[in-house]
């Protein structure tokens, strides 16, 4: 698969994860209606399905998916809560970032 492939599908992948944990979270702490958990399954239904849609071995892609959810969830930091990632966030994503380009794109036999 090729790399932009990859991080595109990483991308897609981390934001149905968190879309499917934050809108739980929505209705628990704001008491929307219980019908939000509806979509919110879906969600973590469309996540599960883009972990597979990875030619490589399982257990590398969770290795470098993990890596990109971080990346993701800075992202989603400061745009959704509004929070301006500080230079420890940036330097820590920084460094997962690096780790996830060493696990997808290694070249590999």
């Amino acid at each position: 698969m090729p790399a932009w492939k990859s991080i595109a599908l990483f991308v897609l992948t981390a934001l149905a994860e968190i879309l499917g944990c934050w809108l739980p979270l929505l209705w628990l702490r704001q008491r929307t209606t219980a019908w939000i958990l509806v979509p919110a399954a879906l969600s973590l239904a469309v996540f599960v399905w883009l972990l597979t849609l990875h030619s490589a071995p399982s257990g590398r892609v969770y290795a470098a998916y993990g890596c990109a959810y971080v990346a993701v969830t800075m992202i989603w930091l400061w745009l959704v809560d509004g929070v301006r990632p500080d230079r420890y966030d940036l330097a820590g994503t920084a460094l997962a970032l690096s780790g996830m380009a060493l696990i997808a794109l290694a070249p590999r036999a």
